[in-house]
């Protein structure tokens, strides 16, 4: 739960005041670029303290360093650009991911076997990751970020670069999540009708919107661009000027 979370770097505010709860099911995170939506991932997962405000993860206020820890173990964070080892197998990512998240040493084979299995790729479990395709390399990206099933699963624009057949794998995968917190950060409105059950846009550091997808569907205006009721309706929270671009 964030409340009244400000944010920014420097002089510039990237959120502003920004209060939320999150719950079990999966979640959008939409907004034009510059909305704040990196930054707000990278404040739930503790990477950056807000300026103000309070960040509550799992019911432990985060509070300080020390907090920041705890809660950790239940946070898994997939950046829309992560870091790996190109000689590193594929197993050997994974397991790196949940002894980085505590996750004790008699449990984490099944548990990276669990989240490999889930991302089906328990076949190329002992490939280099410089092997994969860049859909493989997402999709063990996101085993490094479920394994030991943290409470809390952030993933920052995960589709970017796949394919459409990627994409529709990448939906059966996170479908699997329901019953987590996820976050999901996306451009692609299409995503987020076929994936998400609730939807958060952010705009200049603020919720312009927090509900279901259904019921941002249901505000479509058939004067703006887009090509489902979804994107109508997505488009109508935004700037004139950002309507027409």
């Amino acid at each position: 739960m964030l409340e009244a979370v400000s944010q920014g770097y420097g002089s510039t505010v990237v959120l502003d005041r920004l209060s939320m709860s999150l719950r079990p099911g999966i979640t959008a995170l939409a907004g034009p670029n510059g909305a704040g939506k990196t930054t707000l991932l990278r404040t739930l997962a503790t990477i950056v303290p807000p300026r103000s405000g309070s960040v509550t993860i799992d019911g432990r206020a985060v509070d300080g360093e020390r907090a920041a820890r705890t809660v950790r173990s239940q946070i898994g964070y997939l950046p829309q650009r992560f870091g790996f080892d190109p000689h590193m197998r594929v197993v050997d990512f994974v397991t790196y991911g949940a002894w980085l998240r505590g996750v004790p040493a008699r449990d984490r084979s099944r548990a990276v076997s669990e989240a490999l299995e889930m991302v089906d790729l328990i076949s190329l479990r002992r490939t280099r990751m410089r092997k994969l395709s860049g859909g493989m390399r997402q999709r063990a990206g996101i085993a490094w970020a479920v394994a030991g099933r943290p409470r809390l699963v952030l993933l920052d624009e995960p589709t970017v670069g796949l394919d459409p057949r990627q994409r529709l794998h990448f939906r059966k995968i996170v479908a699997g999540l329901n019953d987590t917190v996820v976050v999901l950060s996306t451009h692609l409105i299409d995503d987020i009708a076929a994936t998400c059950d609730r939807v958060i846009v952010l705009h200049g550091g603020r919720v312009k919107f927090d509900g279901a997808v259904a019921d941002l569907a249901a505000t479509s205006t058939n004067d703006l661009p887009g090509h489902t009721e979804l994107e109508r309706a997505y488009m109508a929270l935004l700037p004139t000027e950002e309507q027409h671009l």
